[in-house]
Protein backbone atom coordinates (compact mmCIF):
# COMPACT_ATOMS: atom_id res chain seq x y z
CA UNK A 1 0.00 0.00 0.00
CA UNK A 2 1.39 3.64 -0.87
CA UNK A 3 0.92 6.07 2.20
CA UNK A 4 1.23 9.70 1.42
CA UNK A 5 1.53 12.01 4.36
CA UNK A 6 0.24 15.43 3.15
CA UNK A 7 0.20 18.71 5.64
CA UNK A 8 -1.96 21.52 5.12
CA UNK A 9 0.45 24.51 5.47
CA UNK A 10 -1.44 27.52 6.88
CA UNK A 11 -2.40 29.70 9.38
CA UNK A 12 -5.83 29.44 11.58
CA UNK A 13 -8.40 32.27 10.16
CA UNK A 14 -10.20 32.83 13.45
CA UNK A 15 -7.33 34.43 15.48
CA UNK A 16 -4.43 33.64 12.59
CA UNK A 17 -1.77 32.70 15.57
CA UNK A 18 1.70 33.86 14.44
CA UNK A 19 3.54 31.55 11.45
CA UNK A 20 6.50 30.76 14.38
CA UNK A 21 4.48 28.52 16.28
CA UNK A 22 1.63 27.68 13.53
CA UNK A 23 4.04 26.48 11.00
CA UNK A 24 7.45 26.74 11.49
CA UNK A 25 8.25 25.56 14.60
CA UNK A 26 5.63 21.99 14.15
CA UNK A 27 6.52 21.75 10.71
CA UNK A 28 10.11 21.43 11.91
CA UNK A 29 9.33 19.12 14.43
CA UNK A 30 7.35 16.59 11.43
CA UNK A 31 10.33 16.90 9.75
CA UNK A 32 12.75 15.80 12.64
CA UNK A 33 10.44 12.63 13.01
CA UNK A 34 10.11 11.68 8.94
CA UNK A 35 13.89 11.93 8.84
CA UNK A 36 14.71 9.43 11.21
CA UNK A 37 12.50 6.97 8.76
CA UNK A 38 14.38 9.18 5.35
CA UNK A 39 10.26 9.54 4.61
CA UNK A 40 8.96 12.49 2.43
CA UNK A 41 5.44 14.52 2.56
CA UNK A 42 3.35 16.48 0.35
CA UNK A 43 2.75 19.91 1.98
CA UNK A 44 -0.01 21.78 0.53
CA UNK A 45 1.06 25.59 1.15
CA UNK A 46 -1.89 28.43 1.64
CA UNK A 47 0.24 30.65 -0.87
CA UNK A 48 -2.49 33.31 -0.49
CA UNK A 49 -0.35 33.82 3.03
CA UNK A 50 2.66 34.62 1.23
CA UNK A 51 0.90 36.90 -1.42
CA UNK A 52 0.26 39.16 1.77
CA UNK A 53 3.40 38.83 3.42
CA UNK A 54 4.82 40.19 0.23
CA UNK A 55 2.67 42.49 -0.27
CA UNK A 56 3.00 44.38 3.30
CA UNK A 57 6.64 43.59 3.66
CA UNK A 58 7.72 46.72 2.87
CA UNK A 59 5.34 48.43 5.18
CA UNK A 60 5.56 46.15 8.17
CA UNK A 61 9.39 44.91 8.72
CA UNK A 62 7.87 42.41 11.13
CA UNK A 63 6.02 41.06 7.90
CA UNK A 64 8.80 40.81 5.69
CA UNK A 65 10.49 38.81 8.31
CA UNK A 66 7.62 36.43 8.10
CA UNK A 67 7.85 36.02 4.73
CA UNK A 68 11.85 34.86 4.61
CA UNK A 69 11.52 32.74 7.01
CA UNK A 70 8.24 30.83 6.08
CA UNK A 71 9.37 31.05 1.93
CA UNK A 72 13.01 29.97 3.15
CA UNK A 73 11.22 26.74 5.14
CA UNK A 74 8.95 26.37 1.97
CA UNK A 75 12.32 26.10 -0.08
CA UNK A 76 14.30 24.03 2.62
CA UNK A 77 11.59 21.31 2.02
CA UNK A 78 11.34 21.41 -1.78
CA UNK A 79 15.10 20.95 -1.83
CA UNK A 80 15.24 18.01 0.79
CA UNK A 81 12.43 15.98 -1.71
CA UNK A 82 9.18 17.05 0.17
CA UNK A 83 6.33 17.71 -2.39
CA UNK A 84 5.24 21.56 -2.42
CA UNK A 85 1.93 21.92 -3.73
CA UNK A 86 -0.60 24.48 -3.82
CA UNK A 87 -3.40 25.56 -1.57
CA UNK A 88 -5.86 28.73 -1.72
CA UNK A 89 -8.05 29.87 0.93
CA UNK A 90 -9.53 32.73 -1.33
CA UNK A 91 -10.68 34.83 1.45
CA UNK A 92 -7.18 35.84 1.62
CA UNK A 93 -7.71 38.54 -1.11
CA UNK A 94 -10.11 40.31 1.02
CA UNK A 95 -7.67 40.14 4.17
CA UNK A 96 -5.72 43.14 5.77
CA UNK A 97 -3.45 43.65 8.39
CA UNK A 98 -3.74 46.47 10.90
CA UNK A 99 -0.09 46.93 11.72
CA UNK A 100 -0.68 44.41 15.11
CA UNK A 101 -3.15 41.17 13.20
CA UNK A 102 -4.49 39.54 10.30
CA UNK A 103 -8.25 40.75 9.83
CA UNK A 104 -9.78 38.10 7.95
CA UNK A 105 -13.23 38.52 6.04
CA UNK A 106 -14.42 34.93 5.33
CA UNK A 107 -17.47 36.63 3.49
CA UNK A 108 -15.65 34.91 0.11
CA UNK A 109 -14.26 31.81 1.79
CA UNK A 110 -15.06 29.81 -0.79
CA UNK A 111 -13.34 30.16 -4.78
CA UNK A 112 -17.27 30.12 -6.28
CA UNK A 113 -17.67 33.50 -4.52
CA UNK A 114 -15.68 34.55 -7.50
CA UNK A 115 -15.68 35.05 -11.24
CA UNK A 116 -14.22 32.06 -13.29
CA UNK A 117 -11.68 35.02 -14.75
CA UNK A 118 -11.06 35.82 -11.47
CA UNK A 119 -10.59 32.01 -9.96
CA UNK A 120 -8.29 31.99 -13.10
CA UNK A 121 -6.10 35.02 -12.01
CA UNK A 122 -6.07 33.65 -8.49
CA UNK A 123 -4.49 29.96 -9.28
CA UNK A 124 -1.86 32.08 -11.73
CA UNK A 125 -0.30 34.41 -8.73
CA UNK A 126 -0.92 31.67 -5.85
CA UNK A 127 0.60 28.73 -7.97
CA UNK A 128 3.31 31.02 -9.61
CA UNK A 129 4.46 32.17 -6.07
CA UNK A 130 5.33 28.65 -5.01
CA UNK A 131 6.96 27.80 -8.58
CA UNK A 132 8.91 30.77 -8.14
CA UNK A 133 10.33 29.96 -4.29
CA UNK A 134 11.02 26.00 -5.21
CA UNK A 135 12.20 26.59 -8.62
CA UNK A 136 9.60 23.04 -9.38
CA UNK A 137 6.62 22.79 -11.18
CA UNK A 138 2.80 22.68 -9.05
CA UNK A 139 0.52 20.37 -10.33
CA UNK A 140 -1.33 19.33 -7.37
CA UNK A 141 -3.79 20.79 -5.01
CA UNK A 142 -6.13 20.64 -2.44
CA UNK A 143 -9.03 23.48 -1.76
CA UNK A 144 -9.03 25.33 1.59
CA UNK A 145 -11.64 24.39 3.65
CA UNK A 146 -12.68 21.10 1.17
CA UNK A 147 -14.83 23.75 -0.96
CA UNK A 148 -13.77 22.19 -4.29
CA UNK A 149 -17.61 22.29 -5.27
CA UNK A 150 -18.92 23.59 -7.87
CA UNK A 151 -15.66 22.08 -9.46
CA UNK A 152 -17.10 23.76 -13.12
CA UNK A 153 -16.19 27.52 -12.19
CA UNK A 154 -12.62 25.98 -11.16
CA UNK A 155 -11.88 23.26 -14.30
CA UNK A 156 -10.99 26.20 -16.59
CA UNK A 157 -8.08 27.23 -14.00
CA UNK A 158 -7.38 23.85 -13.64
CA UNK A 159 -6.76 23.32 -17.30
CA UNK A 160 -5.22 26.93 -17.94
CA UNK A 161 -2.03 26.36 -15.22
CA UNK A 162 -1.80 22.52 -15.60
CA UNK A 163 -3.01 21.24 -12.41
CA UNK A 164 -3.59 17.30 -13.32
CA UNK A 165 -4.04 15.73 -9.56
CA UNK A 166 -6.60 16.87 -6.83
CA UNK A 167 -6.48 15.62 -2.97
CA UNK A 168 -9.07 17.48 -1.46
CA UNK A 169 -12.38 15.03 -1.42
CA UNK A 170 -12.78 12.03 1.35
CA UNK A 171 -15.48 9.24 1.24
CA UNK A 172 -18.96 10.33 3.18
CA UNK A 173 -17.18 14.09 3.93
CA UNK A 174 -20.37 16.50 4.15
CA UNK A 175 -20.07 20.08 6.10
CA UNK A 176 -23.13 21.95 6.27
CA UNK A 177 -21.67 25.23 7.64
CA UNK A 178 -23.41 27.94 5.13
CA UNK A 179 -19.83 29.44 3.93
CA UNK A 180 -17.51 26.42 3.77
CA UNK A 181 -20.16 23.66 2.51
CA UNK A 182 -19.33 20.52 0.89
CA UNK A 183 -20.66 17.29 0.11
CA UNK A 184 -19.02 14.49 -1.33
CA UNK A 185 -21.47 11.77 -0.64
CA UNK A 186 -21.70 10.83 -4.04
CA UNK A 187 -18.29 9.40 -4.21
CA UNK A 188 -17.45 6.10 -4.29
CA UNK A 189 -15.12 4.27 -1.59
CA UNK A 190 -12.17 3.73 -4.73
CA UNK A 191 -8.23 4.26 -4.20
CA UNK A 192 -8.04 6.89 -7.13
CA UNK A 193 -10.16 7.87 -9.88
CA UNK A 194 -10.41 10.29 -13.21
CA UNK A 195 -12.24 12.85 -13.29
CA UNK A 196 -14.07 16.20 -15.51
CA UNK A 197 -16.72 18.04 -14.41
CA UNK A 198 -17.38 16.90 -10.96
CA UNK A 199 -14.00 15.08 -8.51
CA UNK A 200 -16.85 12.74 -6.87
CA UNK A 201 -17.88 11.32 -9.89
CA UNK A 202 -15.00 8.82 -12.02
CA UNK A 203 -14.81 9.44 -15.39
CA UNK A 204 -12.34 7.12 -17.63
CA UNK A 205 -11.69 9.79 -20.34
CA UNK A 206 -11.20 12.61 -17.70
CA UNK A 207 -8.34 15.27 -17.50
CA UNK A 208 -7.57 14.97 -14.06
CA UNK A 209 -6.78 12.45 -11.27
CA UNK A 210 -8.37 12.48 -7.89
CA UNK A 211 -6.60 10.91 -4.83
CA UNK A 212 -9.09 10.88 -2.16
CA UNK A 213 -7.83 11.53 1.45
CA UNK A 214 -8.40 8.51 3.75
CA UNK A 215 -11.51 8.30 5.96
CA UNK A 216 -13.26 6.88 8.51
CA UNK A 217 -16.71 6.42 10.26
CA UNK A 218 -16.64 7.68 13.86
CA UNK A 219 -19.34 7.44 16.36
CA UNK A 220 -20.38 11.06 18.19
CA UNK A 221 -18.77 9.60 21.17
CA UNK A 222 -15.80 10.71 19.57
CA UNK A 223 -16.03 14.04 19.32
CA UNK A 224 -17.60 13.93 22.60
CA UNK A 225 -14.39 12.91 24.40
CA UNK A 226 -12.45 15.00 21.85
CA UNK A 227 -14.14 18.12 22.95
CA UNK A 228 -14.16 17.17 26.49
CA UNK A 229 -10.07 16.33 26.06
CA UNK A 230 -10.02 20.04 24.67
CA UNK A 231 -11.78 21.66 27.80
CA UNK A 232 -9.83 19.84 30.04
CA UNK A 233 -6.57 21.26 28.32
CA UNK A 234 -4.03 18.58 29.69
CA UNK A 235 -0.59 20.16 28.18
CA UNK A 236 0.01 17.54 25.80
CA UNK A 237 -3.01 17.81 23.70
CA UNK A 238 -2.74 21.65 23.53
CA UNK A 239 -1.65 22.72 19.93
CA UNK A 240 1.57 24.20 19.53
CA UNK A 241 0.02 26.57 17.49
CA UNK A 242 -1.11 29.95 19.05
CA UNK A 243 -4.22 30.65 17.30
CA UNK A 244 -7.54 29.89 17.17
CA UNK A 245 -9.69 28.44 14.68
CA UNK A 246 -12.98 29.84 12.83
CA UNK A 247 -16.13 28.58 14.59
CA UNK A 248 -18.10 25.62 12.80
CA UNK A 249 -21.60 25.96 12.09
CA UNK A 250 -24.04 24.88 15.29
CA UNK A 251 -26.14 22.96 13.00
CA UNK A 252 -22.55 21.04 12.05
CA UNK A 253 -21.31 20.93 15.89
CA UNK A 254 -24.99 19.17 16.28
CA UNK A 255 -24.74 17.00 13.55
CA UNK A 256 -21.16 15.73 14.70
CA UNK A 257 -22.25 15.24 18.55
CA UNK A 258 -25.08 13.49 17.61
CA UNK A 259 -24.59 10.85 14.70
CA UNK A 260 -22.00 8.84 13.47
CA UNK A 261 -19.90 10.52 10.53
CA UNK A 262 -16.93 9.93 8.03
CA UNK A 263 -14.12 12.05 9.02
CA UNK A 264 -10.54 12.28 7.57
CA UNK A 265 -7.70 10.40 8.40
CA UNK A 266 -5.84 13.01 10.73
CA UNK A 267 -2.62 13.37 12.51
CA UNK A 268 -3.87 16.39 14.68
CA UNK A 269 -3.80 16.78 17.98
CA UNK A 270 -7.03 14.05 19.05
CA UNK A 271 -8.07 13.43 15.58
CA UNK A 272 -4.84 10.79 15.92
CA UNK A 273 -6.35 8.61 18.32
CA UNK A 274 -7.89 6.19 15.17
CA UNK A 275 -5.39 6.70 12.59
CA UNK A 276 -4.57 2.91 13.42
CA UNK A 277 -7.78 1.63 13.36
CA UNK A 278 -8.28 3.36 10.09
CA UNK A 279 -4.77 1.80 8.92
CA UNK A 280 -5.50 -1.42 9.67
CA UNK A 281 -9.12 -0.81 8.03
CA UNK A 282 -7.47 0.05 4.56
CA UNK A 283 -5.02 -2.68 4.96
CA UNK A 284 -7.79 -5.43 5.16
CA UNK A 285 -9.59 -3.69 2.40
CA UNK A 286 -6.55 -4.33 0.12
CA UNK A 287 -6.33 -0.25 -0.49
CA UNK A 288 -3.82 1.05 -2.56
CA UNK A 289 -3.40 4.06 -1.53
CA UNK A 290 -3.58 5.73 2.28
CA UNK A 291 -3.94 9.50 1.97
CA UNK A 292 -3.63 11.08 5.25
CA UNK A 293 -4.12 14.49 6.33
CA UNK A 294 -3.05 17.29 8.96
CA UNK A 295 -2.36 20.66 9.82
CA UNK A 296 1.26 21.50 11.71
CA UNK A 297 -0.93 24.00 13.46
CA UNK A 298 -2.80 21.74 15.23
CA UNK A 299 -0.36 19.32 15.89
CA UNK A 300 -0.11 18.48 19.62
CA UNK A 301 2.85 16.23 21.92
CA UNK A 302 0.13 13.60 21.80
CA UNK A 303 -0.11 13.63 18.28
CA UNK A 304 3.66 14.16 17.14
CA UNK A 305 4.02 10.80 19.55
CA UNK A 306 1.49 9.04 18.39
CA UNK A 307 2.62 10.13 14.74
CA UNK A 308 6.23 8.72 15.59
CA UNK A 309 5.13 5.23 16.97
CA UNK A 310 2.73 4.85 13.54
CA UNK A 311 5.66 5.62 11.03
CA UNK A 312 8.11 3.35 13.19
CA UNK A 313 5.83 0.07 12.42
CA UNK A 314 5.93 1.30 8.82
CA UNK A 315 9.41 1.46 9.06
CA UNK A 316 9.34 -1.95 9.81
CA UNK A 317 6.95 -3.21 7.25
CA UNK A 318 8.05 -4.30 3.44
CA UNK A 319 4.85 -4.29 2.03
CA UNK A 320 3.62 -0.58 2.67
CA UNK A 321 5.65 2.45 0.80
CA UNK A 322 5.82 6.03 1.84
CA UNK A 323 5.15 8.44 -1.24
CA UNK A 324 4.74 11.78 -2.74
CA UNK A 325 2.78 13.28 -5.45
CA UNK A 326 5.92 13.47 -7.74
CA UNK A 327 5.81 9.78 -7.83
CA UNK A 328 2.37 9.97 -9.53
CA UNK A 329 3.39 12.23 -12.23
CA UNK A 330 6.39 10.22 -13.11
Amino acid sequence: MNIYITLDYELFFGNSGTPEKCIIEPTERLISIVDKFNFKCVFFVDSGYLIKLRKYSQQYPKLENDYKAVSNQIKKLSDKGHDVQLHIHPHWEDTVYDGNQWNFDTTRYRLDSFSENEIIDIFGRYKGILEEITGKQVFAYRAGGWCIQPFSKLKKAFKEYNINVDSTVFYKGKNTTKTQWFDFTEAKDEDYWNFEDNPCISDKKGSFLELPIASYKVSPWFFWRFALTKKIGRAIHTSIGDGISSRASKQQIMRLLTRSSYSVVSIDGYKIRFLNKAFKKYKNQRKDNFVIIGHPKAFTEYSLLKLNNFLKILNSCNDHNVKIFKNINE
